[in-house]
């Protein structure tokens, strides 16, 4: 990067730090550590549901999503302003009631301590991962840029997360969002700006949706549905299941994760914490779709542009120094040959389609010529994967990075590099925070025997924050072959207990009949069986999207709650009541 740059970067990244460590000065208590006193405002809670929801994972892997695989990803998201609407109807009220820290603390007073408790560890467990996966993707920022070794990336980063996050608490982490999204709009339009400008002269922004939905990079609806009628259901993205499966992700997400649920406990009345959630059902699926559009955008440029074989010049490194240099070095040289003819045929074809004269022919030749990169890059990726080399073949989270390094002008670059880094530090912030409200309230203060002082708590805490950072920072050194886009992998990993987290939730709610014994072992046998439905689609025994593990787990407590609770005694009608 240039001087420019890293002046951009470096003061756009200590200004936020210094804004937060001033705005964190909250009461030295719990509540004003966890939930910034519960004082704020609607437009705040919303900039910090965003703030938290949206991580480098979404700015820095959605955009190859997008390049990789079109833009149906957006349908995952097409289930939440419906979850926001139940949320605000059925889940705000009861939070807010009870003045809870956790939302897992109704559970106890629902059911019984150990569903509590189980459903905390849950939590603890599948947000705990995810961060280390959030922890993960600026360091690769790092790493590609300057080539450092990426465990020692991540403890760099980490620590630097730790320090943030130790030191402000969940009023430094709501106010800090604030400004970083402010920023991430701007640089994300600038972005946005800029690849259209970069195209020829003669290509404007339509002229750029069609080369881009000629390959099938717009095809945001998409129905699973094949031509004999039989429904996909390995199809990870499409409609039914961002309506479904999207829903039912969103409802525990939204609903259950402490994560979110910390963010709208903060606000300063119900009213407030439903007008931020009804905002955001609003605004993420436009914002979810303009972040798409711009790595649709990256890969019509590319179309004009010779493109890079593979992304991760880490793993292109590899390749060069290993046994299989020279086959490298060949698919290289047939690669730069067809990007050369991709781009004259890509540009007879625009000339044709704006002087309205038949296009078929040039169509043709310039999908052949994709077609061919495309087999060439698998060919290489499979270099990438031979044991001699070691690598990780997926370079979807590298896409929109080398963009950015490569054509973007001087201090836009490093604008949109703190951009990244500020959308990490917010979320990873937020779950930090959440990680280790429900480690001191659901564990700590519940199974102490000592009575604890205000102070004494405080300080607890931000020992809980301290600790987790350091187990993300573990998890991160596991994230490097995750073998999927960092922004799939923290939503496959979220499926894996969501389910069954919204299920207990849901049970709670509507089925008074159900008490806490039974739920307690549905909850169990339910999550085993979705891991071992897991293990069965990793071993390709069965195929089905991940999205659908999460209404058969929110379903399975529920069908097995009233089938324990049918064998079981009858139970006092005091366990049933629902606050």
């Amino acid at each position: 990067m240039s001087s420019i740059d890293w002046i951009v970067l470096i003061v756009t990244l200590i200004g936020i730090i210094t804004y937060g460590v001033y705005k964190s000065r909250t009461s030295r208590n719990l509540d004003g550590y966890f939930l910034g006193d519960r004082k704020m405002p609607w437009w705040l809670v919303l900039l910090s549901i965003m703030g938290t929801q949206a991580s480098a994972v979404t700015f820095l892997s959605a955009p190859g999503q997008a390049y990789t695989d079109g833009m149906r990803f957006v349908q995952y998201y097409f289930g939440l302003p419906i979850a926001m609407i139940i949320i605000c109807i059925a889940f705000v009220p009861i939070f807010h009631r009870l003045k809870v820290y956790t939302a897992y603390e109704y559970l106890e007073q629902r059911f019984d301590v150990k569903t509590r408790t189980l459903t905390s560890f849950l939590f603890l467990l599948s947000r705990g991962l995810s961060t280390g996966i959030s922890v993960f993707a600026p360091s690769i920022i790092l790493s590609s840029l300057f080539g450092w070794n990426i465990y020692w990336t991540n403890i760099f980063m980490g620590g630097l997360l730790i320090i943030y996050t130790v030191t402000g608490g969940a009023k430094a982490v709501a106010y800090t969002q604030q400004l970083q999204l402010i920023i991430v709009f701007v640089g994300m339009f600038l972005a946005a700006y800029m690849v259209v400008n970069l195209l020829p002269s003669n290509v404007g922004f339509v002229d750029a949706l069609k080369v881009s939905g000629k390959l099938g990079k717009l095809n945001v609806i998409t129905t699973a549905i094949k031509k004999d009628g039989s429904f996909n259901w390995s199809d990870q993205y499409n409609l039914f299941s961002g309506l479904i499966g999207g829903l039912f992700l969103s409802l525990s997400y939204f609903g259950t994760d402490q994560s979110q649920v910390g963010r709208y406990l903060t606000a300063k009345s119900e009213t407030q914490s439903r007008l931020g959630l009804l905002m955001n059902g609003l605004v993420k699926v436009p914002m979810q779709f303009a972040i798409l559009l711009i790595g649709a955008m990256v890969f019509t440029f590319y179309q004009f542009k010779s493109s890079p074989l593979f992304f991760n010049e880490v793993q292109v490194v590899k390749v060069q120094a290993s046994v299989y240099a020279d086959s490298a070095k060949t698919i290289q040289h047939q690669y730069d040959s067809l990007n050369k003819l991709k781009e004259s045929y890509v540009m007879e074809y625009v000339n044709a389609y704006q002087a309205g004269l038949p296009t078929d022919a040039y169509e043709q030749n310039w999908k052949s010529a994709q077609t061919q990169t495309d087999t060439l890059r698998t060919h290489f990726k499979n270099l990438v994967k031979k044991k001699e080399v070691g690598g990780d073949a997926n370079d979807t989270n590298y896409i929109f990075l080398h963009f950015v390094v490569d054509y973007l002008p001087k201090g836009l670059v490093g604008l949109l590099i703190a951009i990244i880094f500020l959308a990490s530090w917010g979320s990873i912030a937020a779950a930090l925070n959440s990680l280790a409200s429900c480690t001191m309230v659901d564990f700590h203060r519940r199974f102490s025997k000592r009575e604890l002082t205000e102070e004494t708590e405080y300080r607890l805490s931000k020992w809980y924050t301290f600790g987790w950072g350091v187990f993300c920072i573990i998890i991160a050194m596991f994230a490097y072959n995750l073998g999927n886009s960092l922004i799939e992998a923290v939503n496959v990993l979220g499926s894996l207990f969501y389910g069954v987290i919204l299920g207990i939730f849901l049970v709670a709610f509507f089925l008074k009949s159900i008490g806490g014994k039974a739920v307690f072992v549905a909850a169990i046998i339910t999550e085993l069986f979705i891991l071992f439905i897991f293990y069965l689609i990793k071993k390709e025994t069965i195929s089905l999207g991940f999205l659908w593990l999460n209404p058969i787990g929110a379903g399975g407590v529920v069908l097995v709650g009233l089938l324990v609770q049918s064998i079981l005694p009858r139970k006092k009608k005091a366990e049933a009541t629902v606050f």
